[in-house]
């Protein structure tokens, strides 16, 4: 079984989160990715909390199965090596302040002219054009000036970072989109492209219904806690023992909801159609939680799981990793450790594709510069 992106080699320039979590994707659909690194320290992650055996889980689970070499890219030496690897690439990723490759003499246009074939991704806080394209910026930051964080949180409450850095993670799942899409053209017409993917572009496009509002009543939504601000009801509800959550996204799943609570609300005017049900969110949460709260969590989400209704329990991060349709669907995975044992824990890879091998295990992050020697076999045996 041949994983998707086997023939494919990757040289991974970038470091903390967006690139890494892209390349981490590309290895795990089976690219080969070299991890190029500064010298002395690599990734900044390297450096981040909780450490095992003095080695950052942070790292290792956005680098696991990467290979890993340190180049100074201002080094003639160095340079010499970078060049041999470009040779060999199909995709160059970096996330540099727009213009620093250019400076190194491996800008686009310079690399475009070189390598025609070769695919360059570059994602950045705000892209290689517009005024603010030297910027700099983390997740926090396109979160904030992206409209994320004022919908985020609590109404009437001060605005909420998303917990995930969804920043990042977005651009990294984008710039892996745009990635593929590059790959596939090549086949057509022999040239690489840029793809070049700003962080906060990507939170704009995933705003959804917040665009929508915002563009058709020309006031934009606010906070709203758990709730949808354009379905009702498809929010927390309180149990005897906790909150648990009902979306009922539809009349027809409405009107089952009403059947498993008893209670006749599917044809009264105040809620018989989902617009009706936003008007009176509110009063029909009440309504809802006073049957609810008479019975604990695990009662409601059998017996409406039953009736068909989207329903489910509020898991904590444990709590999700020992789900029993999670570990089903193999998405808690081992990382090795250099002398093959587990070492670490991770997300698995969550695009499944027949006739590709999802293995319970992902191979060891790399040491700094750990690969050097493998790789300038690798570049030997292909010269000779």
């Amino acid at each position: 079984m041949t994983a998707p992106l086997a023939p494919i080699t990757v040289l991974d320039l970038t470091h903390v989160l967006a690139g890494p979590f892209a390349s981490m994707t590309m290895a795990d659909l089976g690219a080969h990715v070299i991890k190029v690194e500064r010298p002395g320290s690599g990734d900044d992650t390297r450096s981040f909390p909780p450490f095992k055996a003095d080695k950052s889980a942070y790292f290792a689970t956005l680098n696991r199965g990467k290979q890993s070499v340190a180049l100074d890219l201002k080094a003639d030496a160095d340079r010499a090596l970078f060049d041999r690897l470009l040779e060999r690439a199909d995709v160059i990723l970096e996330n540099y302040r727009p213009g620093t490759m250019e400076k190194l003499g491996y800008g686009w246009e310079t690399l475009h002219a070189r390598y025609p074939r070769l695919i360059y991704g570059a994602v950045s806080g705000f892209g290689h054009t517009g005024p603010d394209a030297l910027r700099p910026a983390y997740d926090m930051v396109v979160q904030a000036r992206g409209g994320v964080m004022s919908i985020t949180g609590e109404k009437d409450r001060e605005p909420v970072r998303v917990g995930a850095s969804i920043g990042d993670i977005i651009a990294g799942m984008y710039m892996l989109q745009g990635v593929l899409a590059a790959l596939y053209d090549r086949e057509r017409t022999g040239l690489g492209r840029k793809v070049d993917v700003a962080m906060l572009d990507g939170q704009l496009a995933i705003l959804e219904h917040a665009v929508a509002i915002t563009s058709v009543t020309g006031t934009p939504p606010g906070p709203s806690g758990a709730r949808h601000p354009s379905i009702t009801p498809f929010e927390t509800y309180h149990a005897a023992d906790g909150l648990f959550v009902i979306a009922a996204g539809n009349d027809a799943l409405f009107a089952r909801l009403c059947d498993v609570l008893g209670l006749p609300l599917a044809e009264d005017p105040r809620f018989a159609t989902n617009p009706a049900r936003c008007e009176n969110a509110r009063m029909l949460k009440r309504l809802i939680e006073a049957v609810t709260i008479d019975q604990p969590k695990a009662h409601w989400i059998d017996r409406l799981e039953a009736a068909g209704v989207p329903t489910g329990p509020i898991q904590n991060v444990a709590e999700a990793m020992r789900d029993p349709q999670i570990l089903a669907r193999n998405m808690v995975v081992d990382v090795l450790d250099a002398a093959g044992k587990p070492a670490f824990t991770a997300a698995g890879n969550p695009i499944k594709i027949s006739g590709m091998e999802d293995p319970k295990t992902r191979g060891p992050a790399p040491d700094l510069d750990g690969d050097r020697a493998a790789i300038l076999d690798w570049l030997a045996r292909d010269a000779s």
